[in-house]
């Protein structure tokens, strides 16, 4: 059964960037998907430092081991599908969750040619901006974007109230099917990703 690991990156584990994760895990297990929303927590979860020791170690996970990061990337290696949802705060995603997608990703966990969607939760404003922002890093390890009827955003200030956004609920179900769908393509039989050329990395200052 395929699968689909969704990250909640709020500190508040039932709030409305959780019923809108909520509402695209529902849409996912109607098509026959498996689903894990996993929960931030209140804990920090520590930047990353390039110190690049997780590249040198080569087994894909991040040299620090005190907060939820390797379990995350442990996960999302069973995983054929990604979702990552936060609550807007002053036009950025949390912290915390930005920290874990950069130590992720940068520790080698297996995305590539896996789609990814992102979700902006917020009461007003500011949502196009961290919804952005959690896109980009998806778009740098060759993660197929995951689209809707709209950007993937929901609207709510006390926890349960964005289930009151009939649009954005909508949009949910819509960019969950999308999501379905573009798996089922990507691992249907006889389906390959490209052949990549050999990074050739290029800096500016000589």
């Amino acid at each position: 059964m395929k699968k689909v690991l969704l990250i909640n990156g709020s500190p508040h584990e039932k709030g409305n960037t959780y019923f809108a994760l909520n509402e695209a895990s529902k849409t996912l297990i109607e098509q026959g998907f498996q689903t894990e929303i996993v929960w931030i927590g209140t804990k920090p979860v520590r930047g990353c430092i390039a110190c690049a020791a997780c590249v040198h170690a080569g087994n894909g996970h991040c040299v620090f081991n005190d907060d939820l990061c390797n379990e995350v990337i442990d996960k999302m290696n069973q995983a054929d599908g990604l979702i990552v949802g936060s609550p807007v705060y002053y036009g950025n995603p949390t912290g915390n969750l930005l920290n874990l997608i950069h130590r992720m990703l940068f520790a080698g966990a297996k995305v590539s040619g896996k789609p990814a969607a992102a979700v902006a939760v917020c009461r007003r404003g500011g949502a196009t901006a961290a919804f952005q922002t959690l896109q980009t890093p998806f778009q740098m390890v060759n993660m197929p974007l995951v689209t809707s009827q709209y950007w993937n955003i929901a609207y709510g200030r006390e926890p349960g109230e964005v289930r009151l956004d009939n649009e954005g609920m909508q949009t949910m179900r819509t960019m969950a099917l999308n999501m379905a769908w573009m798996i089922r393509q990507l691992t249907a039989e006889g389906s390959q990703l490209p052949k990549y050329e050999p990074w050739q990395g290029t800096h500016f200052i000589r």
